[in-house]
């Protein structure tokens, strides 16, 4: 398939991965009733392909990208980990001179961290998509249909999270599509700039792989574990280990 430019293919290319990994996510709010039914035990399922995402594909993304480079990628996850623990502070502090209901303010701190970490990981698959086609047009389209493949599991944890946090299906739809354009982002900077992109992208990887285990152990998991009814933490439990090995497979598959 010849696009003419490399700038061209790799806007294009970029634009194609985004809107392919967001299918899954389009398709369950189509079934929006039964999505909504169903939310809570997304949320765990997205909890295992939060923590699946970050250290069967981030993790070591990260540390084969720092091969040669002087970045600690231990130290950045845990940089990860910890900005988010004070952003979700200075997010339940905000709230906290409103008068809101508890359950409502642990999801207007919640919906925030989702928002930033999945635009982070998005930025990054733009970057990577439009280095490959940099290297070999071929390798790219390649790269961005893996890319679009293992994301979809993601997406789909992601918009059954947001709905489960409250969010209408119109607000859902806006916010990953506006987060799927920091994939563009993070492709166009890497055409441009190069080397001064990609010399950042293990500690980002790594950043980005701390916000996950941040939302899943901090956000999600605790979910499974208060809840009352033994049928559905048992079932929400089963989920959770389903996210994870469904990530593990997918990415054996398009590695």
């Amino acid at each position: 398939m010849d696009t003419g430019s490399p700038l061209i293919s790799i806007i294009l290319f970029t634009l194609l991965g985004s809107i392919g990994s967001l299918v899954g996510g389009f398709v369950l709010l189509m079934k929006e009733r039964v999505a909504l039914s169903v939310s809570h035990f997304l949320a765990s399922f997205a909890a295992g392909v939060l923590l699946a995402f970050a250290f069967f594909d981030l993790l070591p993304e990260a540390a084969e990208a720092a091969e040669g480079a002087k970045v600690d990628i231990f130290f950045w996850t845990l940089v990860g980990i910890l900005s988010f623990f004070l952003l979700e502070r200075f997010i339940h502090w905000f709230h906290h001179h409103e008068h809101v209901h508890e359950h409502e303010r642990e999801s207007q701190s919640t919906v925030p961290l989702i928002i930033i970490g999945d635009t982070m990981h998005n930025f990054v698959d733009g970057v990577v998509i439009a280095a490959t086609f940099l290297v070999d047009p071929q390798l790219g389209m390649v790269t961005t249909a893996a890319i679009a493949a293992h994301e979809i599991p993601q997406e789909i944890a992601d918009f059954g999270l947001l709905l489960h946090k409250g969010l209408s299906k119109m607000r859902v739809v806006m916010i990953n599509l506006a987060s799927a354009c920091a994939a563009l982002v993070g492709a166009l900077l890497t055409y441009f700039l190069g080397s001064v992109v990609l010399q950042y992208v293990p500690l980002l990887l790594a950043v980005t792989a701390g916000f996950f285990i941040y939302i899943a152990t901090s956000d999600l998991i605790p979910e499974i574990q208060y809840e009352k009814n033994r049928t559905y933490a048992l079932v929400k439990a089963g989920l959770l280990i389903v996210g994870a090995i469904s990530i593990w497979i997918i990415l054996r598959l398009v590695e």
